[in-house]
């Protein structure tokens, strides 16, 4: 062995190699395989590990968050009662189409009753917003600040909603006071008019 030169060796003949000279061949072989092993088959499977972990944590995390919702699903229903009814009583605020002109006069005497004069009180154009109407009124007055404050404390009282926007309030050259506002009450849209509303919807998409 001491006496080996590896110029000698015959790669014909492997058989004819020296023993040590066979066995780092065989380990240098052996290696390769591992080697070669790990990288078409083992490395791939490490691959499909790792998707796997990260597929599992994805998994736990929905499940959590629907055992959470499960865990939580009369609570969900309570409060899906809740806001159906506070909706309802909502809807109920607001008038018909038939109950409009009622509203108005409703807010034109509160304005008497509060002893105020009417110098304009002018209904604008409805404005259709989803399921309601926006009906918008153009009031200018003449009073006292305590007889405004008797109008709109008079206006949040009444059963329907009317909300008071604008709201300029101006001195006379008598002493007296003028306020410019506008008053928008609201009402719902009928079965006819929201479907009317959606078929003008669709004409203006197949456009």
């Amino acid at each position: 062995m001491a006496d080996f030169d590896i110029n000698d060796l015959d790669l014909s003949n492997i058989g004819s190699w020296p023993l040590a000279i066979k066995g780092v061949l065989i380990a240098v072989v052996a290696v390769g395989v591992l080697a070669l092993g790990y990288f078409v088959d083992v490395q791939s499977q490490q691959e499909n590990l790792d998707r796997i972990i990260i597929e599992e944590k994805r998994l736990k995390e929905d499940f959590e968050i629907k055992q959470a919702k499960a865990a939580n699903l009369d609570a969900y229903k309570a409060q899906m009662v809740e806001m159906e009814d506070s909706f309802g009583a909502m809807i109920r605020q607001l008038p018909s189409k038939t109950e409009v002109e009622d509203l108005l006069v409703d807010i034109s005497q509160t304005g008497l009753a509060s002893g105020i004069e009417f110098l304009l009180f002018k209904p604008l154009a409805e404005k259709h917003i989803e399921f309601y109407a926006e009906l918008p009124i153009t009031l200018k007055m003449t009073g006292t600040y305590h007889q405004f404050g008797e109008f709109v404390s008079g206006i949040a009282a009444l059963p329907r909603i009317v909300t008071l926007e604008n709201i300029s309030i101006k001195g006379g050259k008598k002493g007296d006071l003028t306020m410019d506002v506008t008053a928008k009450t609201y009402r719902y849209l009928d079965e006819s008019e929201v479907s009317g509303k959606r078929k003008k919807r669709k004409k203006r998409k197949k456009r």
